[in-house]
């Protein structure tokens, strides 16, 4: 579904990756670990058409996307979930649910995936009215995800979908998830805290200083150097 080869990236002259290469199936969750500044942003920004790579590939469903406007990337199939989630303040929940109905008109019906989405959280839906400044950080977190899933997207990009998080909110973050999951879609979850990671992910990439470190499944026997990023004591 998506691969990444030898991704290569610099922002300002500073090299950001350096040859980063992962793989996501139909249907598997795949999390990219790493401390603050390891470059997980800026690897779902360049998937997401936001920076050009120096060299390396980057494909979906077998087609080149490296170089592809962002909207165009999205009207592929592909939904983006920010760590800062980016909720306008000014439209209510259910306005920013509906917004990429707008942007990729086709494939289901609009009434389908926004129904679908408030079936991942049904919480949102008491808060449909309610403007978007005046949510919590976790319900914020619900909506920016939901608003991704209406994109009608067969991969998701979730970045830190658990930072900063009222420990009251992570467990429904993490059900919606497995939720999507169910549903047939590839999921790709950065997070800095590797205890937020599902144990039943599919693959772990560790990245650190822009490179992949370690490739395997949670709960695998990590190396020491790798223990040391994913447990903050490096």
């Amino acid at each position: 579904m998506l691969a990444l080869r030898q991704l290569t990236v610099d922002i300002q002259n500073s090299r950001i990756l350096r040859g980063v290469s992962l793989q996501v199936a139909a249907g598997q969750l795949v999390c990219l670990v790493g401390r603050n500044g390891a470059g997980k942003t800026t690897t779902f920004r360049s998937i997401m058409g936001y920076l050009k790579p120096v060299s390396g590939s980057i494909e979906f469903e077998g087609r080149s996307i490296a170089g592809v406007a962002t909207h165009r990337i999205a009207q592929m199939g592909i939904g983006y979930a920010p760590e800062e989630s980016q909720v306008f303040g000014d439209l209510t929940v259910a306005e920013n649910i509906e917004l990429a109905t707008w942007t990729r008109p086709q494939g289901r019906d609009a009434r389908t995936r926004i129904d679908l989405a408030y079936g991942i959280f049904p919480k949102l839906r008491q808060y449909a009215a309610r403007g978007g400044n005046q949510l919590s950080g976790g319900e914020r977190k619900m909506v920016s995800i939901a608003r991704a899933l209406t994109l009608d997207p067969r991969l998701l990009l979730l970045d830190e979908p658990f930072e900063g998080l009222s420990p009251t909110i992570i467990p429904s973050i993490g059900e919606g998830i497995a939720s999507i999951r169910r549903l047939g879609h590839g999921v790709v979850m950065a997070e800095s805290n590797v205890h937020h990671i599902p144990d039943d992910a599919d693959a772990l990439y560790v990245l650190e200083r822009g490179e992949i470190i370690y490739h395997g499944k949670p709960g695998d026997t990590y190396p020491p150097e790798v223990m040391k990023v994913i447990s903050g004591s490096a």
